[in-house]
């Protein structure tokens, strides 16, 4: 094949500019070396064993040199009853890093749940006996003290600065491998998860195991932006999903833990769920935005202020509330005591409320109510595709209600809704004003005016929780 002196240019030229692009490439990558270098002596590992007085047989018997004790410790129970007891000792692994020179540490409150002893190893192999100062459950934030000076301290960032997209450092021990380095870039900020309402929760992609929890996440200037806490997983491994405890938040449990051993949280009583534009739409709001109060804790502050079922808080102490996610962290972080205003709506009107914020107590287990529901002869709500029965005198004392529609059949267009059989219709909300559900005929009353395609949202009773749900497009 005959190459022309044009063709060999035009070739050399292409071979010149994949070369400068590969050199581009290379040079617009992150280093992490002087970084990993550098901060790695504030990262500590962290061991903890608990002596386990098993009453039946030992589920998960892991060695001293398992490190996925850790995760199964925080998910699965130890003992398994009908089997031989005894006691054996339980070992787990974890990160953590140091904020003082004096020997605090910071880390998860899951990494030291439960241990009877917790020793502490740092990055030039000493180790120490750490008492804990005090951890917080909610948070997922425990402090630790070890006895020791002149250590090397984390230079602390803002994770209200992070920007979605930036790189971002962990250091941590997974599966016991101390001061592994691994690294990604933060996918979300203010990531709320189940069961998680006190956390603004940094989302990432950089891969996280067992035993990095507790441990640093880095920005590339070397500040700890947060503290790692937990992964998505349907393996036990990682997947591409973790998440920190903004280091903000830590700072301030930590503030608290230093000065009394415990956190104090602020408190309203009142149980909360998202607006969506179903629901925007049933209220009267221009947008989604704020937080539906389900229910009201008799006697508690919001009650005390005149909040009640059905208001949409939209302010809290000056603050815009977004998302409902909000709200309880905006609350929390409320001194007990403090006298503040909420802007509400009610019936297609703003308001204001003065509170006088009460304080969390300790977690409680909610007590389900006895009694069952007496057969009673079905009552049809065609629009919704329902069938109802009216609850009795005795069924409404026992539940503390006035009335409510028990749903007995769920049947038609409904199926599409988060309904259930045995969920109260205690109301129906139209244009911003509730209606109390008293009997199957003004319910259907209520429903006869609207349109084939309108939407109808319900106040449900479902054991001790009340939520709004929204029938999309009744039927005629």
């Amino acid at each position: 094949m005959r190459l022309d002196m044009k063709s060999f240019f035009s070739f050399f030229a292409g071979l010149l500019l994949c070369a400068t692009a590969l050199a581009e490439a290379s040079r617009s990558l992150p280093d992490f070396a002087d970084l990993a270098e550098r901060e790695g002596q504030v990262v500590v590992n962290i061991s903890t064993t608990q002596i386990v007085r098993r009453h039946g047989f030992q589920a998960f018997p892991f060695s001293e040199n398992d490190p996925m004790g850790e995760l199964f410790r925080r998910f699965f129970p130890r003992d398994m009853p009908g089997m031989p007891g005894g006691e054996s000792e339980s070992r787990s692994l974890g990160s953590g890093f140091l904020i003082s020179s004096d020997g605090y540490i910071l880390t998860n409150a899951h990494v030291i749940d439960g241990a009877d002893t917790v020793t502490v190893r740092l990055n030039d192999r000493r180790e120490f006996r750490a008492n804990v100062v005090g951890s917080d459950r909610r948070t997922d934030v425990a402090l630790l003290k070890i006895d020791a000076s002149g250590l090397p301290v984390a230079k602390l960032g803002s994770s209200d600065k992070l920007r979605v997209g930036e790189w971002v450092v962990a250091i941590g021990s997974p599966f016991g491998f101390e001061n592994s380095v691994t690294a990604g870039i933060v996918s979300a900020k203010g990531r709320a998860l189940p069961q998680e309402n006190y956390v603004p929760f940094i989302q990432t992609d950089v891969p996280v195991n067992p035993g990095n929890s507790g441990g640093p996440l880095f920005n590339m200037s070397g500040e700890v932006v947060g503290i790692n806490s937990q992964i998505y997983s349907r393996s036990g491994g990682y997947m591409g999903l973790s998440f920190a405890i903004p280091i903000d938040v830590a700072m301030e449990v930590q503030t608290q833990l230093r000065a009394s051993g415990r956190v104090s949280r602020g408190r309203i009583g009142v149980v909360i769920q998202e607006v969506t534009r179903e629901l925007a739409e049933s209220f009267g709001l221009e947008k989604p935005t704020g937080a539906i109060v389900n229910s009201v804790e008799k006697g508690g502050p919001a009650a005390e202020a005149g909040i009640e079922a059905g208001d949409v808080i939209l302010q809290f102490d000056n603050k815009i509330i977004n998302r409902s996610d909000e709200l309880p962290r905006i609350i929390a972080a409320t001194k007990p005591g403090s006298k503040v205003k909420a802007s509400i709506w009610r019936k297609g009107v703003s308001r204001e409320v003065l509170l006088t914020v009460g304080e969390m107590q300790e977690d409680r287990i909610p007590v389900a109510r006895g009694g069952g529901r007496a057969p009673r002869a079905e009552r049809e709500t065609p629009r919704l595709g329902l069938s109802v029965s009216e609850l009795s005198a005795e069924q409404r004392r026992q539940l503390g209600i006035a009335s409510g529609l028990v749903i007995e059949e769920i049947r038609s267009n409904v199926a599409r809704a988060d309904l259930r059989v045995g969920d109260i219709i205690l109301a129906v909300v139209q244009n911003g004003v509730s209606h109390e559900a008293k009997s199957v005929e003004q319910i259907n009353r209520l429903l006869a005016p609207l349109g084939k395609n309108a939407n109808v949202t319900l106040l449900i009773r479902r054991g001790e929780q009340q939520i709004f749900v929204t029938v999309k497009g009744i039927g005629d």
